[in-house]
């Protein structure tokens, strides 16, 4: 199983030359990363990055990041992982470009 994260590309960037990440400034605001699940990261890319097409998609497995990854209820009481410490870098299992197409985000190949 993995767990992703979608970055605006200089977010990307950003955490790629400084090795690890708080996230993005809605993370930095809310005190933790916030991840989706494949089932949820659809509704994740519409609801909060309808319109930004430069988006980059990160993967991770859960089970690396130890007891700081906790999983929480948000939208409609579904549980969603919530990481309460910095990401790093050698964390990540693949990074891949998330384009905006033009009926929504186009997911890699396979992962949905």
């Amino acid at each position: 199983m993995l767990i992703f994260k979608i970055f605006r590309r200089p977010e990307w960037n950003a955490f790629r030359d400084a090795g690890q990440t708080a996230g993005a400034p809605v993370d930095l605001a809310d005190g933790f990363i916030h991840f989706s699940t494949a089932g949820q990261v659809p509704e994740t890319a519409a609801r909060h990055f309808a319109t930004e097409s430069d988006l980059v998609l990160v993967a991770v497995r859960p089970d690396a990041l130890g007891p700081a990854l906790k999983w929480e209820p948000s939208r409609g009481g579904a549980l969603f992982p919530h990481l309460y410490r910095a990401l790093r870098l050698e964390e990540v299992v693949w990074d891949k470009s998330l384009p905006l197409g033009a009926t929504g985000h186009i997911f890699p190949e396979g992962m949905l």
